[in-house]
């Protein structure tokens, strides 16, 4: 499920007075021409607290492929500490909107301009297991050169890229077994390299960015996405095991 919402920046042209790149419109325009939905509100009972959002903010490389931003939580966090996670957080009270929430995170992390963003479309509201609503906001950077990453030490470690299309193939992937509140379920870990550095993107994250390629690319991975129940309660996409 994909609902669309859309923040286009003024500035459509790169630094060397280029259009923005073919694909990357032709790509807004499909997510332009999908119907328009609001993502559902936090449930009445749950505050500020329990709602978030995040960037998959795409751009081209060098080599014509598609990139998606990440970074490494720094290693102080008492939250998932040194994690590969997507640029967001929690949702203020003056956030109009998810979208707000996801750029205003993007730029308090990582100084991510959001007027240098794109956004295209929303995806498909995720739960985590603690009660936590949190929404992928796809937005493309049509001139990467115009970004210059100025991470908040405070919340983040390094910033990095990564090809989107590897979160499609079998490739570097294995995943592990975990156990929740008497299930089972599995979750999809990827192995990435990049400037000579390891880094292991998993769980939340690694399950964003699978539907995000499945989405922009209009195929489905070569694997099973091995979602756990309680990320959406679709049984249809419920791949939990449960315990004997």
């Amino acid at each position: 499920m994909v609902v669309g919402t859309e923040h286009t920046p003024e500035n459509r042209m790169d630094s060397n007075g280029r259009g923005v790149s073919q694909r990357l419109e032709s790509l807004a325009r499909h997510f332009r021409e999908q119907k328009a939905a609001s993502a559902p509100p936090p449930p009445a009972s749950a505050g500020l607290n329990k709602r978030a959002a995040v960037l998959i903010c795409l751009f081209q490389g060098d080599d014509g492929d598609l990139r998606v931003i990440l970074t490494k939580r720094a290693s102080t966090l008492s939250n998932s500490p040194g994690e590969v996670a997507l640029p967001g957080g929690k949702a203020d009270e003056g956030d109009a909107d998810d979208v707000v929430t996801a750029l205003r995170e993007a730029k308090e992390e990582i100084g991510l301009d959001p007027s240098k963003v794109n956004v295209v479309t929303v995806l498909e509201t995720i739960v985590t297991k603690y009660g936590m609503l949190v929404v992928p906001v796809i937005g493309f950077l049509s001139d990467k050169k115009a970004f210059i990453p100025v991470p908040n030490a405070a919340e983040v470690e390094e910033i990095f890229d990564a090809p989107l299309e590897m979160f499609l193939k079998n490739e570097n992937r294995r995943a592990e077994e975990r156990e929740w509140k008497g299930d089972r379920y599995m979750l999809q870990y990827f192995d990435y390299e990049a400037d000579n550095k390891k880094f292991v993107i998993w769980a939340l994250t690694a399950g964003i960015l699978i539907t995000a390629a499945s989405v922009v690319y209009q195929r489905p991975p070569a694997f099973p996405e091995l979602r756990p129940k309680f990320w959406s309660g679709t049984a249809a996409r419920d791949t939990t095991i449960t315990m004997s």
